[in-house]
């Protein structure tokens, strides 16, 4: 088991220091980058005033769109079972043919 180690990661030029296992640092601060740039959008766009109201704006926009591919990726899945049974019985059916 490996240590966490502290990570200092910049949002809306404030400073956060987060503790994560090393193999996972650079997603981290990809992560910590995505959220900078979603939160400094918002701002700009000036529709959302306010810290908190900007982190909740951009939060519930973020878990949007991860719900939105977590169902995309349940689809690719189901579609990929149908088409696996679907391969399964032209085999049978070629095997039967020969």
């Amino acid at each position: 088991m490996t240590t966490p180690q502290t990570v200092q990661v910049r949002i809306l030029d404030k400073e956060y220091q987060v503790q994560c296992p090393p193999d996972e640092k650079a997603a981290l601060q990809n992560s910590a980058q995505l959220l900078d740039e979603r939160m400094r959008e918002a701002r700009k766009s000036g529709s959302v005033i306010g810290l908190e109201r900007i982190a909740v704006m951009v939060a519930l926009n973020l878990s949007y769109d991860l719900t939105k591919a977590e169902a995309g990726a349940s689809a690719v899945d189901t579609n990929k079972k149908a088409l696996s049974r679907i391969d399964r019985k032209l085999v049978k059916a070629l095997q039967k043919l020969k």
